[in-house]
């Protein structure tokens, strides 16, 4: 009997899933991943705020905020973040920013943006004493929010890219500040150019994921940018042996 009912039973038949089906499938997911991407850039693109190439036309604002780029090996600053910098000397000079904010990755003694900015800003006659320095500015979202709460920025310019642009004003506002923007496209960017422009339209949407859920950004100690010492960001002598783009010496 036992045998018979073993012989009797069979294994469940699974569907068969042509070829056709899963290609469907698989074009139906692309679809929708692209209009995700589509729709995510689009709301970026158009929920950001004016921007100008010129630093007669920006508004006067509390600060500009200058966010981090590659610093080389040698401490030299990329061209891009050599151009920022520049252009944030530049609205200082002309009387637009009270204060100015750099803001970069600063994560090893061996490598430091936002004091490498500093010492450019400095040496093109910005005065140490409204320079300010976020160490903790990883990415643009914890740059504007750490603007906004640890430093306490109401209204501000931001230095960058025209690539970079649209998403950093839309996080700005996001962050709840009142931004506006100066492009830093001095010369062609070429080859980096074109890979940095490709980079923003998944960065966008990571933009929005972002700013939605409220993403959360490194804390810490609040440091007013309306202070007249903006040397107590700086943070502390590093140590020696750091290497030059660790921004050695003070």
């Amino acid at each position: 009997m036992e045998a018979q009912a073993v012989a009797a039973w069979r294994a469940p038949r699974l569907p068969r899933i042509s070829v056709k089906s899963l290609l469907l499938g698989a074009a139906t997911l692309i679809a929708l991943l692209t209009l995700l991407v589509a729709a995510a850039n689009l709301l970026v693109l158009a929920g950001g705020g004016e921007s100008t190439d010129n630093v007669a036309e920006v508004p006067h604002a509390q600060a500009a905020i200058v966010p981090g780029a590659l610093v080389n090996d040698d401490g030299t600053m990329s061209a891009m973040l050599q151009a920022r910098v520049d252009q944030a000397a530049a609205l200082w000079d002309a009387g637009k920013v009270d204060r100015v904010l750099v803001s970069g990755d600063h994560h090893t003694w061996g490598y430091d943006e936002p004091d490498t900015m500093r010492k450019s800003l400095v040496a093109q006659g910005v005065p140490p004493r409204v320079i300010f320095e976020d160490h903790a500015g990883f990415d643009t979202w914890s740059t504007v929010v750490r603007a906004r709460e640890i430093f306490g920025v109401d209204s501000a310019v931001i230095v960058t890219q025209g690539f970079h642009m649209s998403r950093a004003l839309y996080e700005a506002k996001q962050a709840g500040l009142d931004a506006s923007g100066l492009t830093a496209d001095t010369q062609g960017w070429g080859a980096q150019g074109t890979k940095s422009s490709l980079r923003e339209v998944l960065a966008r949407v990571k933009a929005v994921y972002e700013t939605s859920t409220g993403a959360e950004v490194m804390g810490g100690p609040r440091i007013p940018i309306t202070g007249n010492d903006g040397s107590v960001s700086w943070g502390p002598k590093p140590p020696p042996g750091t290497p030059p783009a660790g921004s050695p010496g003070r």
